[in-house]
């Protein structure tokens, strides 16, 4: 079967199984894209921030298992995005699992493993997708492996900051500094 070009991409024609598929991974990592970056823009208190992380692990939970499916399917042209999926995943459940625990640190070891899936997630998309798409096409290969994480990591760093100053956490419209570090409440006197 000769391959097809939908929207200047090239995919790839291995079977009725293989495209169906392909549909619902795609389906699957665009939901990802949107929940990932609303959990990772939202307060992080109950509310948006949880619900969007619960909706992106999901997608994640497909992506892999699509991944896994199509890489069958073609192992010899698709292994790489297997494992890459595999990573993505294994970082999104590291993530969601130390929320669960909340031993010491866990914060860090959340937004580690949510925000190294999210990356994951983009790298699997340019390593596959990158010399197709206008601009990308004009970087070396290994571009396509380095630049989620080298624009990802500095992002997570970042969040982390702002988590650990009290920023994330505080009501939107709290006029309190940002450089001011969180203050312990002090009971009222009686």
């Amino acid at each position: 079967m000769s391959p097809t070009n939908v929207l200047g991409l090239h995919i790839p024609s291995a079977g009725l199984v293989f495209f169906a598929v392909l549909l619902v991974h795609i389906v699957a990592a665009m939901t990802c894209v949107v929940a990932g970056v609303l959990a990772a823009t939202a307060r992080k208190r109950p509310g948006g921030h949880p619900r969007s992380g619960r909706v992106y692990l999901c997608g994640l939970g497909f992506v892999f298992v699509t991944a896994t499916v199509l890489a069958v399917i073609r192992w010899r042209h698709d292994a790489h995005l297997f494992g890459i999926a595999a990573v993505a995943f294994g970082l999104g459940l590291y993530g969601w699992l130390s929320r669960r625990r909340r031993r010491p640190g866990w914060e860090r070891h959340h937004a580690a493993g949510l925000g190294g899936s999210y990356i994951a997630l983009l790298t699997g998309f340019y390593v596959d997708n990158g010399p197709q798409l206008a601009g990308w096409r004009l970087l070396p290969h290994w571009s396509y492996w380095l630049i989620p994480a080298a624009v990802g990591v500095p992002l997570i760093v970042w969040a982390l900051h702002r988590f650990h100053a009290g920023i994330s956490t505080r009501p939107r419209g709290d006029a309190r500094s940002a450089a001011l570090p969180r203050q312990p409440k002090t009971p009222a006197p009686r």
